[in-house]
């Protein structure tokens, strides 16, 4: 059968080590390791735990780093005993772990791995650098890979599936667990490894450089210290996840690529960092593979010295910074490169930068900052060999060249934005001879600003050397998907309304001054910023954020059009909200008294962030107009309300502000959008592949796929006329359902009709399939089990979707109603000359129902008759649709003008006679009802509950709808769904 060990765990100790021969016991020989890399497997050498020369408390083979010591060590070769007093210093360190904690002593740890601490064993007890590894030829090193490595810290032992030791240095731990059982997967290693492991056996971990989790499915890393949620896969060699290939076939992959000793080693020297956290705690940080890869490339381009120049594009929150640091790292260390000046080139005016803040709690070495001009000439005309960080504006005041040497290696970051230009061309003049490296996550492929040509080399595919893009960032959960939310439409501007106000305001002014005003009135900023507009858009942020982002724990950022705009919304947003739920961040200048109150210091400013990114503290909306809009990382941040019209990569900055990983229950990041900013993403991703399109989950997607969605369901009802309404209309919608396995297939097709419905709600393009939208839903119901038992797998609806069906909360805003139909000139026309049988059938059904409100006049009642008897001539054949329509429509003004000759009637009274119809024709023998009774009290209810323009209001249809379920409860008819919608809409039309 099939187990962890004999399955995921055999499987990698054969990958590393390759498969074990079986010798014949009376040949077998006691084991000998070498050291150099094995030819077989990815490189290390075999050897079953008991046959390891260590005692189950020992964390190190001390052997074998003594014989190592000796072997790499000239001065420790000529005196061995030396290797004792190194192996004491290493033991001390391992001891320290519980006082000092694993961070801090797996950083001194990983200090003496890399050969950066000494000992005075040379010449008059000078200092020389101690070797544990030799990082140069890489096979004077021993490889060992062994099998339940057995640790033991007082009464606590734990055993490790695997573990990859280097010159007797425990530095990879793998833990590997069944791919049989569905109820285990690599995330219970790496809960293993993180939460008991590293806490119960820290001395374990105190030489190690990463850790491996893996149920042969997935293969995830992390190093010491790091949430399981980060730990991030490695695809380095992926192929795409072709089907073809067994699941076992990644591991195979990634182990490939990532446990080879060379890599592992390089992960050790070049690719792992120790930080300071905002919270002043030190923490551990090793490379993703876009990042490994990427610097690696950067590394080769230079060794190689040709081509000079190359793009990296990696998508926005995928880690650049870091990668500059490791690149950097890499290059300022290479023997090779002899000692060669980074520059880092960043594009802020200030160099208060996401960038810099990682080199320097990074704690590199050799770190300059060049704030201006002079000193970064002054750096590089004394030929400074350090890692210099400067800004691009600077190039921009120096001429000529400032250093002709050719080992100056320019990493300049966002690419895409000021490097075009006359800076980049001036940075160029400054530096002839340099390497010229462009990061990005937006490239530009335009003939004004193109980013691939500026820094792209002819040797590279497609124009980068390295890409790391969105589909990439989101399937290893770098980054998120993002969901575009296009909002109401009332909410955008109304062209035309504008047009007609501006006609007649302007009357009698002369086309000169129209033409003027015109123009100033036109300006996007005087139609944003109108009040009605802002206080429309505030309302539905406060509504949206109240109910789609807080309860789940997350922020919001609002970004404005311009600051005026900022104290608009500020203002109209603390009538909806504590004042404390939100705040203002953007630059203020000295003599603008306006904006005083938001002015801060870097540092109020970034204490205002913190408490932002703190879930528990009040913050929860910040509005900004630019600042934030790039470079800010807040991983609480899921919602952008965006309300200001951006471009290019300037939007795709923006948006990435919320893709940034945070939480499980984080699962997307969220642009509200209030002026149809997405054409503009559409456009500023067109450089990439059609791939990533799809990626940005777009609402208007789905609205493509709703028309088809609907014929679906629509198929199953062939022939039934949807219009004839009660039961006979459901009965005969019912019949085209005949059986479980029809009806089961026709709740399928509703499923994926609703949930397209929930996601694009609440957008007013619904309005034209509303109706059919409605009686599927009402039929969808109609059939389900009542008790939840039976065959059919019934999918729950979304509370939109109920509420649609409870409510018909949309019929207002698309409501054709008779009036409009009759005196729209246009529309007459257009029916007239293209008639539409259905859009007869509707106008007779709503003449007819306006004949019923007035039973008791004579006439109403004629016209009802002549209504009857042109039905039945129509039906019979003796008029066609062109003259039924034509009559249809005579009868419907006749009733208009009826209705404006008679005596104004009580509007209430007339309620309670259209409510008294109502409750007589749902009265049947098996159900009497007191008509009276129960029209009263609906009367007297709703009159004591409602109030002027309630109709308009959530709460006072909430209010009305609950006053009216109350009096129908008392006559147990509360559950009739049907009966409660038709009181409901008598209510809303008399009261």
């Amino acid at each position: 059968m099939f187990n962890e060990s004999n399955t995921v765990e055999a499987y990698l100790y054969d990958l590393l080590s390759g498969p074990a021969k079986s010798v014949p016991a009376n040949l077998a020989q006691e084991p000998q390791v070498t050291y150099g890399r094995s030819h077989k497997g990815l490189g290390w050498r075999r050897l079953a735990s008991a046959d390891i020369p260590r005692q189950p408390q020992d964390v190190l083979v001390e052997q074998w780093v003594r014989e190592a010591l000796i072997r790499l060590n000239p001065e420790i070769a000529a005196h061995p005993d030396h290797a004792d007093e190194v192996l004491y210093k290493l033991r001390a360190i391992i001891l320290s772990v519980r006082s000092d904690g694993l961070i801090r002593a797996n950083e001194e740890m990983t200090a003496w791995l890399r050969g950066e601490r000494s000992m005075p064993f040379g010449q008059n007890n000078e200092h020389v650098p101690i070797r544990l590894i030799d990082y140069d030829n890489l096979d004077q090193n021993q490889y060992v890979v062994t099998q339940q490595f057995v640790y033991r810290a007082g009464s606590a032992e734990r055993r490790a599936d695997l573990v990859l030791l280097v010159n007797g240095l425990p530095l990879v731990l793998i833990e590997a667990k069944t791919p049989t059982r569905s109820a285990v997967s690599w995330v219970d290693g790496a809960v293993q490894v993180h939460d008991d492991y590293e806490k119960f056996v820290p001395e374990l971990f105190v030489c190690n450089v990463f850790s491996v989790a893996t149920e042969g499915k997935e293969y995830h890393y992390g190093s010491l210290g790091l949430p399981v949620k980060d730990w991030g896969p490695w695809n380095l060699d992926a192929d795409g996840g072709d089907p073809q290939r067994h699941p076992l076939h990644g591991l195979k992959l990634a182990a490939e690529s990532m446990l080879r000793p060379h890599v592992v080693l390089d992960i050790l020297s070049s690719f792992t960092l120790f930080a300071t956290d905002k919270k002043q705690r030190r923490i551990k940080i090793i490379c993703r593979y876009q990042q490994y890869e990427a610097a690696n490339k950067i590394v080769e381009r230079v060794l190689a010295g040709y081509p000079k120049k190359g793009l990296i594009w990696h998508f926005q929150g995928s880690g650049k910074s870091l990668l500059m640091v490791f690149a950097a790292q890499k290059l300022r260390l290479h023997p090779h490169l002899k000692n060669p000046t980074v520059l880092i080139v960043v594009d802020r005016i200030d160099l208060d930068t996401q960038i810099t803040g990682t080199f320097t709690g990074a704690d590199i070495p050799n770190l300059e900052k060049a704030e201006t001009r002079d000193k970064l000439q002054q750096l590089l005309a004394q030929d400074v060999r350090k890692i210099i960080i400067t800004t691009i504006f600077k190039f921009g005041e120096a001429d000529g060249a400032l250093n002709e040497r050719s080992n100056i290696i320019a990493l300049v970051d966002e690419a895409h934005r000021t490097q075009e230009g006359d800076l980049g061309r001036k940075m160029r003049d400054a530096l002839p001879n340099a390497f010229l490296f462009g990061l990005t996550g937006t490239p530009i492929n335009r003939f004004d600003k193109n980013t691939f040509y500026a820094f792209g080399a002819d040797e590279d595919t497609k124009g980068y050397m390295s890409r790391y893009g969105f589909e990439e960032s989101i399937r290893d959960g770098a980054t998120l998907k993002l969901h575009f939310e296009p909002r109401l439409v009332d909410l955008h501007i109304d062209k035309a309304a504008i047009d007609a106000a501006f006609k007649e305001m302007t009357g009698g002014l002369s086309d000169l001054d129209k033409d003027n005003l015109g123009k100033t009135a036109a300006k996007m900023a005087v139609l944003v910023k109108t009040p009605e507009r802002i206080r429309y858009v505030c309302e539905d942020i406060v509504r949206h954020f109240q109910s789609k982002v807080e309860p789940n724990g997350f922020k919001g950022q609002i970004v404005t059009f311009d600051r005026e705009s900022c104290l608009l919304y500020k203002t109209e947003l603390d009538k909806l909200l504590p004042p404390e739920a939100s705040d203002i961040v953007m630059t203020v200048n000295a003599n603008e008294p306006q904006y005083k109150a938001f002015s801060r210091s870097r540092d109020e400013d970034e204490r205002l962030l913190d408490r932002f990114r703190d879930p528990n503290d009040p913050l929860k909306l910040l509005i900004v107009t630019s600042k934030l809009l790039t470079g800010f990382d807040a991983p609480i941040l899921q919602a952008m309300y965006l309300d200001k019209p951006l471009r290019d990569h300037t939007l795709l900055q923006a948006i990435c502000r919320v893709n940034r990983t945070y939480s499980e229950q984080k699962t997307h990041g969220l642009i509200v959008d209030y002026l149809g900013i997405f054409d503009d993403v559409a456009k500023a991703l067109e450089f990439d592949d059609k791939s990533i399109l799809s990626v940005v989950s777009n609402i208007q997607e789905l609205m493509d796929r709703l028309p088809e969605a609907m014929q679906k369901c629509l198929a199953f009802f062939t022939g039934v006329d949807r219009t004839v309404e009660g039961y006979e209309g459901l009965i005969s919608a019912q019949q085209c359902l005949p059986n479980n396995t029809v009806r089961d297939n026709f709740a399928g097709e509703y499923s994926v009709l609703g949930k397209l419905w929930e996601a694009i709600s609440p957008d007013t393009i619904l309005g034209q399939y509303e109706k059919d939208y409605k009686w599927l839903s009402q039929v969808y119901q109609s059939v389900q089990p009542s008790s939840g038992h039976g065959k059919l797998i019934w999918h729950s609806l979304g509370a939109k979707t109920i509420e649609l069906i409870h409510q018909n909360v949309h019929v207002d805003a698309v409501r054709d109603d008779l009036d409009t139909l009759v005196l729209d000139a246009d529309l007459l026309e257009a029916v007239l000359s293209n008639p539409d049988p259905s859009k007869a059938k509707e106008i007779e059904i709503k003449v007819a129902r306006r004949l019923r409100k007035h039973l008791g006049n004579p006439k109403f009642k004629a016209l009802s008759e002549r209504l009857d008897a042109l039905r039945d001539r129509f039906e019979s054949g003796q008029v066609n649709s062109v003259e039924f329509l034509k009559a249809l429509l005579q009868i419907a003004k006749e009733v208009l003008q009826a209705e404006k000759e008679i005596p104004p009637e009580e509007d209430e009274d007339r309620g309670k006679a259209a409510l008294t119809e109502l409750f007589n024709e749902v009265k049947t023998a098996e159900t009497p009802i007191m008509v009276e009774r129960v029209v009263t009290d609906i009367d007297e209810i709703v009159r004591l509950v409602r109030f002027p323009g309630w109709q308009d209001t959530l709460a006072g249809e909430r209010e009305i709808k609950k006053a009216l379920r109350k009096a129908l409860f008392k006559y147990k008819l509360h559950a009739d769904e049907e009966l409660f919608e038709k009181a409901y809409s008598y209510i809303r039309q008399y009261y």
